[in-house]
């Protein structure tokens, strides 16, 4: 039977596993860049990139995802119910209390990141602030303290990382394509060569629905987990119900919504609105109606 320790292990071998895939797939684009250049440092350059990533994502994807949303650190004068909420909670769970930082955006959202336990921040929009009663902001940075509990963050900050940076590279390589790439391979080759060039401009095209694919994988679940966790950790399942409620109503985008975090977020931070029709096949997280309705049989 799957416990909250199976499902720790789980982010372990699944954060092992995304770093395979990500020296995989930028180490291919990296080998049909060189084969359609006839360039072999091209693919030099590419294995260097990708593991230097790798380690860049493990030390820095926390640095990177609050740069990314412009948070700042929220310090207690300023801010001191919410860093008295976040000590509260981190004593509860037994966690060291993780630095706390304000988005400046109207949307109500919230995100936790950082490597382990030791190393984690939990950044909340100005927006969740005004709009939450303490009752419902204690339920959403519950949520946000399971998934550093959970060890959700290291896997859900290189998934920022890395998935941004595939899609940045597969961009850049599909331009340098279209440019004259193709045109510099020698025509007496013969089919075999052609068909290679073909299969490496196709693994390119698609390289970012693959990482896009890799994020979803690991966020719905994830999200339902930290709900249940985050509802035991206040006692009171009502609280975040609420709270999605009025995130939900909001609609609204944030202003720095982007694709590589969204992922990383409560709530989807393109807004309730965006999530209509095919869109919906897309989306990070599971439905918020369903999310509630969970919560809500847990206080029955």
């Amino acid at each position: 039977m799957a416990t909250l320790y199976t499902h720790r292990s789980e982010n372990i071998n699944k954060t092992w596993l995304l770093v395979a895939v990500f020296l995989a797939v930028v180490v291919g684009l990296g080998y049909f860049l060189s084969y359609t250049y006839q360039s072999p440092d091209i693919l030099t350059i590419a294995i260097i990139f990708a593991v230097g990533m790798n380690i860049a994502g493990y030390w820095y994807s926390d640095k990177i995802a609050l740069s990314m949303a412009q948070a700042v650190p929220a310090d207690e004068e300023t801010y001191p119910t919410l860093n008295h909420v976040v000590e509260n909670l981190a004593i509860t769970a037994g966690l060291p209390k993780p630095k706390v930082f304000i988005i400046p955006d109207d949307a109500p959202n919230a995100f936790a990141t950082g490597r382990d336990a030791k190393h984690a921040s939990i950044a909340v929009t100005q927006g969740l602030l005004d709009m939450m009663t303490q009752t419902e902001l204690e339920g959403v940075l519950a949520h946000e303290m399971s998934h550093i509990g959970n060890r959700d963050i290291l896997l859900q900050s290189m998934v920022a990382v890395l998935v941004g940076f595939v899609s940045i590279i597969a961009n850049i390589f599909t331009r340098s394509l279209w440019w004259g790439g193709m045109n510099r391979r020698n025509d007496g080759e013969g089919q075999g060569g052609n068909i290679l060039a073909i299969v490496g401009i196709v693994f390119i095209i698609l390289s970012p629905i693959v990482a896009t694919l890799i994020q979803l994988a690991i966020s719905r679940k994830r999200e339902y987990l930290a709900d249940a966790s985050g509802a035991l950790l206040t006692r009171y399942p009502e609280g975040l119900a609420t709270a999605l409620e009025k995130i939900q109503a909001y609609g609204d985008p944030m202003k720095t919504a982007n694709n590589a975090t969204a992922h990383m977020y409560i709530s989807n931070p393109f807004g309730s609105r965006a999530m209509r029709g095919i869109s919906q096949l897309f989306m990070t997280h599971p439905p918020t109606e369903k999310r509630i309705a969970v919560l809500r049989d847990m206080a029955m």
